[in-house]
């Protein structure tokens, strides 16, 4: 059976999430979880979560997916251990190092490895499996024929309905650079939601929309049946951070969906949830790279908004009241958008063609107040819905069907019996009488056991077994009941115990002398310049790469999704070439931020890179760690990569999704924000990988000596378009002469 994967960030959607059919549900604590600004669960909360979730047979898993910096270590594997403690049924992880660490102190609790640790290839789930983890979550833009054919022992789990990132996850650096909140930690600023114009060399080119970054929802509805025929276990819905009623509509949608295929119905999806769930919340919909859709089925560039669904058109407008007209039902409260002017309001007040104030209306004419910029025959959309809202927040509480036996014998303790099919308690009450006057009836005996609308229990049957005339009072038939209830709670919640051991993980004992530096070219005229010079070259291109691969400082670096390229020197970007590639260089894309994910990887890597999105204190505290006994790098100078797409931004916007030919035409390509920068893009042939630059060089050279002083060894220097005589004063200023 496949597992519905519910998301929550408030108790109150949590109760939605149960009553409404998941499986399992994911939710955040206050820290260390990759939606900050989500309600989140405090220690109590959670758990009282972890219990709730428990008594009706649904699993808890917590993300405590963020990247983990060294001063931190201490305090996130205490909050691992409460989670282990109270019964938490696995933690959602993304940090290596955390994972390592888990795995050794708690090898009995389970690991899912988040989706921000950008899990695209077989390679990649074959370093997990040697990690011990049981799930993983793939990356959103591996395709459903993919996922089929990867072999390995762990248990897929894939989103399937709601929010995408544009960029793949755990990649993305636009926030973090630009805002200092990142996405790695929690705080996405959501940049992507946001416009841009697309620049060629020194001209815009004129778009369809500004939202070029901005995806639509992922709705994997209307092909169902082959996700349900697929190698996914577990069906993930995005949300942590959405509504109650949103969480209660889209677990409706896809339990109707599980359940009918289960039954072996046709999967038809139900349009009326369907309807509600886009009132709710929806950008247009896509099936998603997990389908293989195009850019253009991908993309929303006209707007990052919800849009509801359209109740009509404006058909006048004067100083007092805009006139519409609707085909759809409206009510006082509901909320609308004005389509082209992107403005909307909560109708507070609602008239009908007469003026009159009323409540509803199903058709026809209406006015509102006029109280924005609007235009006659502006299309009009509900954006906020006050009936759906409340027919998905006013769940009907979950029942669990039990059983149970009443036994009653003159003489004998009274027993109650209560089975839930799996547990099973047993209760005994106090002795029961011969009645003199009043005996009790089998009939007061079933009224009285049956009370029990204010648990989570309803009695399918009650076998009763007494002699004729027995007495026992009401209250303490009451009392056995309450025990009995409160004993099968108990049993439904009882967690399991896990064994915590200390940590023998060794440190990485890998240092070379002196200072290194590798350089990463983007030309071959800045690979020839670097042959003869002190330093290792690093080279993204295949060909670039092929050409100079017998030159001994020549290393390739690795495709950041996946690579069939056997290089003998690597310098890798992603989890399948490490594991592929031993005593390799890294790259600041493995997310490297404290020792414990050094550690972890030492097996693997020479040289591991740092965290680009780390301080220079949190640099100072990994270093100061190891004290001159392990190499380590991090970036001085260069470009910061800022988002990984698959998404082609020049093939829908240039060449009109059809097939691509602008990536190689010789131009440069740049994104422009709202303040006007610029930020450079890249595509990799024949890959068709693309890469946002940042608009700016982040340049820490002066900061050189004192990161040697601290015992960092090597450094990476990152070139995009510098000439010779600008890679000359680069080398000089570091200290590498001619």
């Amino acid at each position: 059976m496949k597992e519905l994967l519910v998301p929550v960030g408030s108790m109150e959607s949590l109760r939605v999430a149960i009553f409404s059919g998941a499986d399992a549900v994911y939710l955040g604590g206050k820290k260390f979880g990759a939606r900050a600004f989500a309600g989140n669960f405090n220690d109590e909360e959670m758990v009282d979560a972890i219990n709730l979730c428990h008594l009706y047979g649904v699993k808890i898993y917590v993300t405590v997916n963020t990247l983990i910096h060294e001063s931190e270590m201490d305090e996130v594997i205490e909050y691992v251990k409460f989670l282990a403690i109270n019964g938490v049924d696995a933690v959602i992880v993304q940090d290596l190092g955390l994972i390592s660490l888990i795995h050794e102190i708690m090898p009995d609790l389970d690991i899912h490895v988040s989706t921000q640790a950008h899990t695209t290839n077989e390679s990649t789930l074959k370093f997990f499996e040697s990690m011990g983890v049981t799930r993983i979550v793939m990356a959103r833009e591996v395709s459903i024929e993919e996922i089929d054919e990867f072999n390995t022992s762990l248990e897929i789990e894939a989103f399937i309905h709601g929010a995408l990132c544009i960029s793949y996850s755990g990649e993305c650096l636009f926030s973090s650079i630009l805002m200092n909140r990142s996405g790695n930690r929690g705080e996405c600023a959501q940049i992507c939601r946001l416009p841009f114009k697309l620049k060629c060399d020194k001209e815009l080119v004129k778009t369809d929309g500004d939202y070029l970054l901005s995806t639509k929802e992922l709705n994997t509805s209307s092909n169902f049946k082959r996700i349900m025929e697929s190698n996914i276990y577990s069906l993930k819905i995005e949300g942590r951070m959405k509504s109650p009623e949103y969480v209660g509509c889209v677990t409706r949608v896809y339990r109707d969906l599980i359940d009918k295929y289960y039954n072996h119905e046709e999967l038809i999806v139900n349009e009326e949830y369907l309807q509600d769930l886009s009132v709710i919340f929806n950008r247009e919909y896509t099936k998603g790279f997990l389908f293989s859709s195009s850019n253009k089925e991908l993309m929303n560039i006209k707007t990052s908004n919800h849009l509801g669904v359209n109740i009509g058109h404006v058909i006048d407008v004067d100083k007092k009241y805009i006139t519409i007209e609707i085909d759809s039902n409206v009510h006082q409260g509901d909320g609308i958008r004005f389509m082209s002017s992107k403005e909307g309001m909560i109708l507070n007040y609602l008239f009908d063609e007469k003026e009159l104030l009323i409540n509803e209306k199903n058709k026809g004419i209406i006015k509102v107040l006029n109280k924005c910029n609007v235009q006659k025959g502006e299309l009009v959309n509900k954006t906020l819905d006050v009936l759906v809202v409340d027919k998905y927040k006013r769940v009907e509480p979950k029942r669990i069907k039990i059983n149970g036996k009443f036994i009653g014998h003159i003489g004998e303790s009274m027993t109650l019996i209560f089975s839930d099919g799996i547990n099973e308690v047993r209760m005994n009450g106090c002795e029961v009488d011969k009645s003199i006057n009043a005996p009790l009836t089998k009939e007061t005996i079933i009224s009285k056991i049956n009370k029990l609308n204010d648990t989570a229990y309803y009695l399918d049957n009650l076998e009763v077994d007494v002699d004729d005339n027995i007495f026992v009072r009401v209250s303490e038939l009451n009392e056995l009941r309450r025990k009995c209830v409160d004993a099968l709670n108990n049993m439904r919640i009882k967690n399991k115990t896990i064994e915590v051991r200390n940590s023998n993980i060794k440190d990485s004992n890998i240092r070379d002398e002196g200072i290194h530096f590798n350089i990463l070219v983007r030309n071959e005229n800045q690979l020839k310049y670097l042959l003869d010079k002190n330093v290792s070259i690093i080279v993204p291109d295949r060909k670039l790469y092929s050409k100079f691969k017998d030159y001994s400082n020549v290393y390739y670096r690795t495709n950041r999704v996946k690579d069939s390229l056997d290089a003998e020197k690597c310098s890798v970007s992603e989890l399948g070439a490490l594991f592929k590639n031993k005593n390799s260089l890294s790259e600041y894309y493995l997310n490297i931020a404290n020792h414990y994910t050094i550690n972890a990887l030492s097996k693997y890597l020479k040289v591991p890179e740092l965290s680009i999105e780390l301080s220079d204190e949190e640099i100072y505290r990994i270093a100061d760690y190891y004290r001159n006994k392990a190499n380590l790098e991090v970036l001085i100078y260069g470009r910061i990569e800022l988002m990984l797409l698959k998404y082609c931004p020049l093939n829908l916007l240039v060449n009109k999704d059809s097939v691509c030919h602008v990536c190689s035409n010789g131009h440069k390509y740049y994104l422009v924000d709202r303040n006007g920068y610029e930020y450079p893009i890249i595509s990799d042939l024949p890959e068709h990988v693309t890469h946002i630059l940042d608009n700016k060089i982040t340049n820490k050279i002066d900061n050189l000596n004192e990161y040697v002083s601290h015992g960092i060894n090597y450094f990476r220097i990152e070139l995009l378009d510098e000439t010779e005589e600008e890679i000359k004063d680069l080398l000089e200023r570091v200290g590498v002469y001619e």
